[in-house]
């Protein structure tokens, strides 16, 4: 967990640091980095207001801790723990971007590269952050012949790390551990006919 949101950060701080807005390095024919600044959710989408969002995002985090501590006292499985973790680092890597960046970085331009802690003060104020993405997959192009599709790219959105390790981690959740995830929100979120199922029985004991 740890590891991927070191990983994440050095790579924003870098991207955001060394290029423009914009600006693109073509590493292979079908993956690019380019930096993009995204004010609102994963891979580029805008949802909401931004204060709401990073709002949303802390909730988010302190909601998994207390699940990521429940689970740990339980002694649930590694690998189940290690997809819960991947998910919250992915969601406190992005939560950082929005929390600090605005106030720690001044504006990335077309023309003019972000310098780290600026005279005049940063973009943004506190919480009102962008979130810094640098991945473009833009793996093929589809055929003009094609209906609807035809000359857009397939998979155009461009995301960074922590979006990568919250995929990541909710793929393997619910393909590889879904009965780890369900025994653990019947074990801390009983439904009600369940509950008064266990408190008969115990008055009946």
């Amino acid at each position: 967990m740890a590891l991927v949101l070191l990983l994440d950060q050095t790579l924003k701080i870098y991207i955001k640091t060394h290029f423009t807005l914009g600006e693109a390095v073509h590493v292979f024919d079908w993956f690019q980095l380019v930096l993009i600044e995204n004010p609102g959710m994963a891979f580029g989408m805008t949802i909401g207001p931004k204060l709401l969002l990073t709002l949303f995002r802390l909730v988010l985090s302190a909601a998994l801790v207390w699940y990521i501590v429940k689970l740990i006292r339980d002694d649930d499985s590694y690998g189940y723990l290690t997809c819960v973790a991947l998910i919250f680092a992915g969601a406190v890597g992005n939560i950082i971007d929005c929390l600090f960046y605005g106030i720690c970085f001044g504006e990335s331009t077309y023309t003019q590269v972000a310098e780290f802690l600026p005279a005049a003060g940063g973009y943004a104020s506190f919480m009102q952050g962008k979130v810094v993405d640098m991945f473009y997959f833009p793996l093929f192009t589809f055929p003009d012949w094609v209906p609807l599709l035809g000359g857009e790219i397939f998979f155009s959105p461009v995301f960074n790390l922590a979006d990568s390790a919250i995929t990541v981690g909710v793929f393997l959740l619910l393909i590889v551990f879904p009965k780890n995830f369900n025994a653990s929100m019947e074990r801390y979120f009983p439904s009600k006919k369940k509950t008064a199922s266990d408190n008969k029985r115990t008055v009946d004991e």
